[in-house]
């Protein structure tokens, strides 16, 4: 089966969805559990409840987060794209210095 290349600005639409230090945090961090909340995510890193909502939600429309409603909480987890950015990140946090 071929599988049709993405273009440019499919490819920009998820950069951009990684592209602040929050976003790398939580894709990381998610990338190592089975998904969390954003309470339990803001409490991990240390940073305001409605700033990681923001982020989340900016994930989530870069489609690299996929929320699952279970009664008033939300569970985030990392979509295909989304585990695809973050072992991209983490490999790219090993290369040396330039």
């Amino acid at each position: 089966m071929v599988s049709k290349l993405k273009s440019a600005d499919q490819m920009q639409r998820h950069f951009k969805g990684m592209a602040n230090h929050h976003r790398i945090n939580i894709l990381l961090l998610l990338a190592s559990r089975n998904g969390d909340t954003v309470e339990n995510l803001a409490r991990e890193l240390q940073a305001n409840f409605k700033t990681i909502s923001q982020h989340t939600r900016y994930l989530a429309q870069a489609g690299l987060l996929r929320k699952r409603y279970r009664g008033r909480s939300v569970l985030n987890t990392l979509s295909p794209y989304g585990n695809a950015v973050a072992r991209f990140i983490r490999d790219f946090q090993r290369i040396g210095d330039l």
